[in-house]
C-alpha cells in the first residue's frame, strides 16, 4: 500500500524567523475525526494534538533559514523546508499530500498531490500543519528571550501592527527578513550599523 505522507508548511507570511514545515504519516486512524487546520484550534488545543501526533505517528520537522528565504524567497524557501520534512521521515516512496498548489520539486521517488486548502480538508495535511505551527510558536517563544524588545511572544513574526511599530522604533533584528516589506525599509548592512 502506497503511505500517504500530509506536508504543510508555517510562517510564510511572517517578518521574522524561519519558514517551517511538518511531514507526518498517520499510523492509525484515531486523530483522523479530531484535527483540522491548525488556525482554526486554539493554543491549548494544539499543543495538545501536536503531543499526541508526534506520540503515536511518524514525524519530521524541516525549515528554512532567513537567509535561505532572502536567497530564494519565500516561496521556494517554503518548498524547501518542505522537502526536508519529508526527506527527515526517512521513507523511501509514497505518495505526498501537499498543502497549497505546488508541488514539492526534487522528491522524484514520490507521487505528489496539491490540494488548495488541504489542512482543512485532508486529516494527514490537517496533522502536518499542527506540529509545523506548534514548532514554530515554541521556537518564537525561544527568539522572544533572546530579541527581547520585539515581543515575537505575542505575535510570533507575524506582520502585526506591534510588530512592525517595533521595527520602525528598533531596527530588524539578525533574524528579520531583509527583503520583506516593512523589514527592508529599515534594514542597515552590518557595515552601516555601527556609523
Amino acid at each position: 500500500m502506497n503511505v500517504e505522507i500530509g506536508v504543510d508548511e508555517v510562517g510564510r507570511g511572517c517578518l521574522a524567523g524561519p519558514v517551517y514545515a511538518a511531514a507526518v504519516i498517520f499510523n492509525g486512524p484515531e486523530l483522523r475525526d479530531v484535527v483540522t487546520d491548525s488556525k482554526l484550534l486554539s493554543e491549548l488545543r494544539r499543543e495538545n494534538l501536536s503531543q499526541l501526533i508526534w506520540a503515536s505517528h511518524q514525524v519530521s520537522l524541516g525549515f528554512a533559514t532567513e537567509e535561505e528565504i532572502s536567497e530564494l524567497n519565500i516561496l521556494h524557501a517554503s518548498l524547501l523546508a518542505m522537502k526536508r520534512a519529508v526527506l527527515g521521515l526517512k521513507v523511501q516512496t509514497g505518495h505526498i499530500l501537499v498543502d497549497g498548489k505546488f508541488k514539492i520539486p526534487g522528491l522524484t521517488a514520490f507521487e505528489q498531490t496539491a490540494v488548495i486548502k488541504g489542512d482543512l480538508k485532508i486529516p494527514v495535511i490537517s496533522a502536518a500543519s499542527i506540529v509545523a505551527k506548534v514548532a514554530r510558536d515554541q521556537l518564537m517563544l525561544e527568539l522572544d528571550e533572546k530579541y527581547p524588545g520585539y515581543e515575537f511572544k505575542k505575535h510570533k513574526g507575524y506582520g502585526t501592527p506591534l510588530h512592525k511599530e517595533k521595527i520602525k522604533k528598533i531596527g530588524p533584528s539578525p533574524i528579520h527578513r531583509r527583503t520583506f516589506a516593512g523589514v527592508r525599509e529599515y534594514w542597515k548592512p552590518q557595515s552601516e550599523a555601527g556609523t
